[in-house]
């Protein structure tokens, strides 16, 4: 059997949105509620697909009708999904809160907290693989992440640091070594300051060192990439925000995607940057 062109393994989740532009008397809300399929892997997945990739998606989900949405909308966008199905944990739940431009989140991650490493293959073999921080974070799924990435065998072994706040209580240090198996690090700058301690570029920079690729998203700002003696920068496109759910999550399977069809370093973060301004300027997180 052919080997994928990316295997992804990370959440599949059900999103719930709130958009709550006014607030009633008694502090109730009026707006819209959008329930769609997200999570940070499923996410990525379903963009990379789309670029034409070859794609697998490897989870954790509850025996639930949301587990079995998320895998059906995955598996329409030509997603071959690798979904381990979990007897006593719901899926896992991701409530956006959007109000007057600003987001909170509240995620609970159900089933995708519970990714064991014997829920995947003993060699994971693709173009790249991508493994979501989000994994290493959990202490019920930490051994997946670290699983995941000692096996993977692919050109690009990426990992995406996932959540700043988390990162900062799993711990730099931890999370360096955690993944000392990848070669390219997807992180945006809040993400790579903690991990570098200086910020921006510099971290691309210093992070560079430890991965063969470090890519710093700087928002408004556009992105850098750093390898080698080289650091690139490429600046954000300018669009009208909407809603910034999964934009970098379609940054990271755009840049993936250019990647492994061999295209250089600079041609992939331009794309990766078009892809994910593109998702800012809409309502969807999906393609």
């Amino acid at each position: 059997m052919t080997a994928p062109d990316l295997i992804v393994v990370g959440d599949a989740l059900l999103d719930v949105v709130a958009d709550a532009p006014a607030l009633l008397e008694g502090g109730d809300a009026r707006g819209s509620v959008r329930v769609r399929p997200g999570g940070q892997g499923a996410n990525v997945a379903a963009w990379a697909a789309s670029e034409g990739l070859r794609v697998r998606l490897h989870g954790r989900v509850g025996d639930d009708g949301a587990g079995r949405l998320v895998r059906e909308a995955l598996e329409e966008r030509g997603v071959e999904t690798a979904l381990a199905v979990d007897p006593e944990a719901p899926t896992g739940t991701l409530l956006v809160l959007a109000r007057r431009g600003e987001r909170s989140m509240v995620a609970d991650r159900g089933a995708a907290a519970r990714l064991e490493a014997s829920d995947l293959p003993r060699t994971i073999e693709a173009g790249a693989v991508l493994v979501s921080g989000y994994l290493l974070f959990d202490p019920g799924s930490e051994g997946a992440g670290r699983a995941a990435l000692d096996r993977a065998r692919a050109g690009h072994v990426a990992v995406e640091a996932s959540s700043w706040p988390l990162l900062e209580a799993y711990g730099a240090d931890r999370f360096l070594e955690a993944t000392a198996a990848a070669t390219l690090l997807l992180a945006n700058e809040r993400e790579a300051e903690v991990l570098a301690g200086v910020p921006g570029e510099e971290a691309a920079v210093k992070l560079s060192a430890r991965y063969r690729i470090a890519v710093v998203k700087l928002g408004a700002r556009g992105a850098a990439l750093a390898s080698a003696d080289v650091l690139l920068r490429s600046p954000a496109k300018e669009v009208a925000a909407v809603d910034p759910t999964g934009a970098g999550d379609a940054f990271d399977a755009a840049l993936l995607a250019t990647l492994v069809r061999r295209r250089s370093l600079g041609r992939a973060l331009d794309h990766a940057i078009t892809t994910g301004g593109w998702v800012v300027s809409r309502e969807e997180a999906w393609p």
